[in-house]
């Protein structure tokens, strides 16, 4: 009797594995200048990953604060955001006027929060650099459109000669600073910013994958926050995993089908951006979003719950934008429905759990 060699597999393996259907660009063996604009806990992280890598990038991390940068700088820690993670001495810290930089980048990546995006993206209009963001939501109606736009939408008013993308997908930034196994979709309809992005981030620890579908990454990743709240909030009440289950399963229902709504691929919200980021943000302890729900389910109003995280949490600012788009569109959301009305008071934790529950039984499966 013979017996066959085991094979054994790495935890990267295990996530290339997992998103064999997914195309990957062959990675560029030139040395890049990456420049990525703020130093929050996204834009700190995907710099620090970028610069741990040995391949020469040059990657430049922009900090709107004077102080902070220069204490970053010499300190080589982000004591606000991402206190317990050493950056890479190769990262330099920059303030001030950035365009200089930006002239010679050969990407650009923006790590503000989705309020900031299109200040920056009208100051971008200009770029050569391809430009691509992390931020996930939907921005807040406003006087530039009836109802909120995702970020795509954003870029194609205020510039729209800019080759763009989104980087997205279930991954949270301590993890990504620390360098532990994490695997993104680069969404984007110029191939070649793809190509750039998987050049610029692809490493022994992260994993890029490109998807043409960015109304669907975005979608996913804007949605996937309304359902951590809920989450979050079925947990504060205890009502165990099955509750749980359920909850995250309804949630993609949703997400997919505000998505397809709006010109998205189905397939997309099974993959990383979609179940993927849905299952981390639902159910990771490192959620800000979930954080809110919990605080939500021990009787904390908005204010109190956002108060106590220190970091934003996009799901409190992108649900009725979310919801705002849906009701436009016809498409049936009683979850991100149910999570506006507790975040604004209308509804207590009890009776948001009640209306959940309350569903009619339909013949299809939720």
């Amino acid at each position: 009797m013979s017996f066959t060699k085991p094979t054994i597999i790495g935890a990267m393996d295990l996530l290339t594995a997992t998103a064999m259907t997914m195309p990957i660009y062959l990675i560029s063996s030139r040395t890049m200048k990456i420049v990525v604009i703020g130093a929050g806990a996204w834009g700190t992280a995907m710099a620090a990953s970028a610069a741990s890598r040995q391949n020469g990038h040059e990657v430049l991390l922009w900090a709107r604060n004077e102080v902070q940068a220069t204490a970053m700088q010499h300190q080589r820690i982000n004591t606000h955001y991402l206190p317990e993670v050493r950056l890479p001495e190769a990262l330099q810290i920059i303030h001030g006027d950035v365009m200089p930089a930006v002239a010679k980048a050969d990407v650009v990546v923006l790590g503000t929060p989705m309020s900031a995006l299109r200040q920056w993206l009208t100051q971008l209009h200009d770029c050569k650099a391809p430009v691509a963001w992390l931020c996930k939501g939907f921005e807040a109606a406003n006087g530039h459109s009836d109802y909120g736009l995702m970020a795509h939408e954003i870029c194609q008013q205020v510039a729209p000669n800019l080759r763009y993308g989104a980087l997205s997908g279930p991954s949270f930034a301590a993890e990504v600073a620390r360098g532990q196994p994490t695997a993104l979709v680069a969404a984007s309809r110029y191939a070649e910013l793809g190509e750039l992005l998987v050049a610029a981030f692809h490493s022994d620890s992260m994993r890029i994958y490109a998807n043409s579908d960015i109304v669907g990454v975005e979608v996913g990743g804007a949605v996937k926050n309304v359902m951590a709240i809920a989450t979050g909030l079925c947990d504060g009440l205890a009502l165990g995993l099955n509750a749980r289950a359920a909850l995250v399963t309804r949630g993609l229902a949703e997400m997919t089908r505000l998505g397809v709504a709006l010109g998205a691929r189905s397939e997309t919200f099974m993959g990383l951006s979609g179940l993927g980021d849905l299952v981390l943000t639902a159910t990771g302890d490192l959620s800000r979003n979930r954080k809110v729900g919990l605080q939500l389910a021990q009787g904390k109003t908005q204010a109190q719950a956002v108060a106590s995280l220190g970091h934003v949490a996009e799901g409190v600012y992108s649900a009725r934008t979310v919801l705002a788009r849906a009701r436009l569109l016809s498409v049936e959301m009683p979850i991100t429905e149910t999570v506006v009305q507790l975040l604004d008071a209308a509804l207590s934790p009890q009776d948001a759990l009640n209306r959940l529950m309350a569903r009619d039984p339909r013949s299809a499966e939720f």
